[in-house]
């Protein structure tokens, strides 16, 4: 029978750091567990799933368990989305009945807008009543100085016919004492007696033209229809001035000079050439 073999406890035995060594490792709350992970850290406005989890890289867990907390993670954030959605939503439902009541109120506002139109449209028919009343005046205005416009084209017709019959001696008109009288009166060396005539006639039926033609300005007129008797005289006379010129200056033949043209120039401008062409065939 073989005797049994003891072993020797001392050459297995453990110092005091080891066995404290094993009681730390058979604890479990001095193991590294990871933090829970950081709420705030979803809510930054450039939240990027690459960048959050290349920060999780340190953390002691595995992958399984880190798929566990961020599925967690979306579960507790649809919860509180859930909840604050029929939170908002019951305070939207409750809004109807705490208008309850407000009738008189939407009542009131509703009578001072109506009377505040009312207001409106009364201002409006003011000032469109005003508005027609300035253009009323604008248009009286604008007639008042049309007429202020005619009536001076008129005296200033009339000044120039006065002054004609002046210069003319039409009927028991007074001629005319001008200042130009001397101007009239004096002649080129070489213009012979009949200069201080021609160059007169020659203003006479310049004045003429500017009257006839002021009248055409005006139109049809019934103080210039009236005028037409007075018109006619000033240029029966005028006519008759210029034809006993033309009548001398013909007798006068080259001895004339230049007034015979000028006479004849005359007689176009006053539109009466068959006139002078007549005196001139005559012998």
């Amino acid at each position: 029978m073989t005797s049994p073999k003891y072993v020797d406890s001392s050459a297995h035995s453990l110092s005091i750091d080891e066995y404290d060594y094993l009681d730390e490792i058979d604890d479990e709350t001095a193991l590294p567990f990871p933090a829970a992970l950081s709420r705030s850290a979803f809510l930054t406005p450039d939240f990027s799933p690459q960048s959050y989890l290349s920060t999780l890289r340190n953390r002691h867990q595995t992958l399984e368990d880190l798929r566990s907390d961020l599925r967690s993670r979306v579960q507790d954030l649809s919860k509180e989305l859930f909840d604050l959605v029929n939170s908002e939503y019951e305070d939207f439902l409750t809004v109807g009945s705490t208008l309850a009541g407000g009738e008189d109120r939407v009542e009131e506002v509703r009578v001072g807008v109506l009377g505040f139109r009312r207001e409106v449209e009364g201002i409006r028919d003011k000032v469109r009543e005003r508005a027609n009343e300035v253009k009323e005046l604008l248009d009286e205005r604008k007639e008042v100085r049309s007429d202020v416009g005619l009536g001076r084209r008129l005296l200033d017709v009339d000044a120039k016919l006065t002054e004609l019959e002046g210069r003319l001696g039409v009927d028991d008109a007074e001629e005319y004492d001008l200042d130009e009288q001397e101007e009239e009166d004096e002649v080129d060396e070489d213009e012979d007696g009949m200069g201080v005539t021609v160059t007169r006639l020659r203003k006479h039926a310049l004045l003429y033209l500017l009257c006839r033609r002021a009248m055409d300005r005006i139109g049809h007129h019934p103080y210039l229809t009236a005028q037409k008797g007075r018109v006619d005289k000033i240029k029966s006379t005028l006519m008759l001035d210029l034809n006993a010129t033309l009548r001398q200056a013909k007798a006068k033949g080259k001895d004339s000079g230049g007034s015979l043209l000028k006479i004849v120039s005359m007689y176009r401008e006053l539109g009466e050439v068959n006139d002078a062409m007549k005196i001139l065939k005559t012998r």
